[in-house]
Formats: C-alpha cells, sequence, structure tokens
C-alpha cells in the first residue's frame, strides 16, 4: 500500500469521525429547536424528534411578549461586557508578575491560588460574605466574587511565559518600563490567549444564575438566565397536567433554552480561531 493511499484513508478517516462529532453535538441542538416550535402536546407524547409536529411560535410569542425579557437580555449583556472587562483586567494582573523569576515569592503566591480551585469555602460563607459587603441586590455581587478563575489565570500564565524574553529585554532597552512592555508588546501578542479567556469568562457569567438566585430579589436586576427560569416554573404552574392548556410549558422550556443559548453561540464564531490556538497552548504549556 502506497503512502499516498494510506494517508488518503488515514484523512477520510478523520473527517468521518469529525463528522459523527458534529452529528453528535447537533442532533440535541436541533431537537430542542424543534421542540420550541412544536405544540406541547406533540412534546410529551414523544412526537417530536428533529423536526416540529403541529408547528406553532406560541412559546416564542410568550418569551418575546413579556416586556421584561428584553430589559433582561439587554442588562445580561451589559453585565457580561462589564464582567468580561474587569475579570480580564484582574486576571492579566495576576497572571504576568507571576511569569517573572525575580519576583519574590511568586511560587508561593501561585500555591495559595491553586489552593482555591480545590478548596472552598462553600455557599453560606459565600453569601453571609456577600451581605457583609453591602452587595445584595446590586450588580456586584454578580461580578466581584467570580472576578477571577484560576485555571483562566494559568491559561494566561503559560501564554505569557511562551513568548520570547528577547522582545521584553529589547524594550527595556529602549527604555519601556513594565506596564509599557505589557500593554504594547505582550497584550498585543497574547490576543489567542486572550481572546479564549475573554469568551470563557463571557460563557460563565451568561450561563450561570445560581447566584442571581440566591443575592438578587430586585426584578430589575434579574438576569436573562433567571428570568428564563421563573417564566418556566410560572408555566409549569399554570399548566399542571392539561397538555392542551394555551400556554405551551414544554415548548416554553425549549424556547427558553434557545432564547438563552443563541445570542452567546453567535459570538463564538468571531473568536473561533483564537479559542482553539489558546486551548492548545494553555493545554501544553505550563
Amino acid at each position: 500500500m502506497s503512502q499516498n493511499l494510506k494517508n488518503g484513508i488515514i484523512d477520510y478517516t478523520a473527517a468521518f469521525i469529525v463528522l459523527i462529532a458534529v452529528f453528535v453535538c447537533l442532533v440535541p441542538f436541533l431537537y430542542i429547536f424543534s421542540q420550541s416550535l412544536s405544540s406541547n402536546k406533540a412534546i410529551i407524547s414523544h412526537a417530536v424528534t428533529i423536526y416540529p409536529i403541529d408547528f406553532n411560535i406560541e412559546a416564542y410569542k410568550v418569551v418575546f411578549g413579556d416586556a421584561g425579557m428584553l430589559y433582561s437580555l439587554f442588562y445580561t449583556v451589559i453585565l457580561t461586557v462589564v464582567f468580561v472587562l474587569l475579570a480580564l483586567t484582574v486576571t492579566i494582573l495576576a497572571a504576568y508578575p507571576l511569569t517573572k523569576k525575580r519576583l519574590k515569592g511568586r511560587n508561593a503566591l501561585l500555591l495559595m491560588m491553586l489552593f482555591t480551585m480545590y478548596f472552598s469555602g462553600g455557599l453560606i460563607p459565600d453569601y453571609l460574605n456577600v451581605k457583609n459587603l453591602g452587595l445584595l441586590n446590586t450588580p456586584f455581587a454578580l461580578i466581584l466574587p467570580g472576578m477571577m478563575s484560576v485555571y483562566y489565570m494559568i491559561i494566561l500564565k503559560s501564554f505569557f511565559q511562551s513568548l520570547p524574553e528577547s522582545l521584553e529585554e529589547a524594550a527595556h532597552l529602549d527604555g519601556c518600563n513594565e506596564l509599557q512592555i505589557l500593554l504594547k508588546i505582550v497584550l498585543p501578542l497574547s490576543k489567542p490567549a486572550l481572546a479564549t479567556v475573554s469568551l470563557l469568562y463571557a460563557v460563565f457569567r451568561w450561563n450561570y444564575f445560581q447566584d442571581a438566585l440566591f443575592y438578587i430579589t430586585d426584578q430589575n436586576l434579574n438576569t436573562i438566565q433567571l428570568k428564563l427560569y421563573n417564566v418556566i416554573n410560572i408555566s409549569q404552574q399554570m399548566s399542571g397536567e392539561n397538555v392542551n392548556v394555551n400556554l405551551p410549558s414544554e415548548a416554553l422550556k425549549a424556547a427558553s433554552i434557545m432564547f438563552g443559548t443563541v445570542p452567546i453561540l453567535l459570538v463564538y464564531p468571531w473568536l473561533q480561531k483564537y479559542f482553539v490556538s489558546g486551548i492548545m497552548i494553555g493545554a501544553v504549556k505550563g
């Protein structure tokens, strides 16, 4: 068997495996989308597969008909943007100094950070801490507690360490201080890692609603995920066991998932090339 034939078989096999993986990932999404456009009765009877049954858009009318829904969506977008900017800033300021061998006690600092990855205070201490700081019913309760992830910091630290030291040495000779080196040299060269960490932070903040559930009681501060959670609970209470009710609780669940998932999915294609390279660097360097 020739080498070209062997390479062709390997390429086709790899492509086939990728197609299977894409299919496995795509089918659940199509299933949820079909449910959102199907009747409640068809969903409960398990007649819906990857295409809608008894096509209707009542679930989306309920979702978009709520005046507070779009407000929560806009609020969550702003909250996510602010969170990502602040979290990225803090993570950079933690990761960059730890790459410097001349930083005294850097190993002890890194060990302290790594300790928090394996042990945490738990829900009750977190709640008491947020309460004592006067952050309840404020957007800061959804920003400050999760503003830095040690895992994401390690990704940035690994990327910063992969940059040639000669660049910083040349900048020092040109009279640049550490801040100028960080802003003008390190960060522009770190776009893949920064895009990766930004996307991970954005997905975390967009999807997470447990902190809003515990810390927020003001409806004007409800994130989109918490808003959808409340809508689903109300629809379940109203529909009960009656599958012919006008409010399609099962379809509403699917429509809510689509409503909360699609916005963050639209961001991913713009950062995909950076995301892949950033993850690979964080995976192979330590």
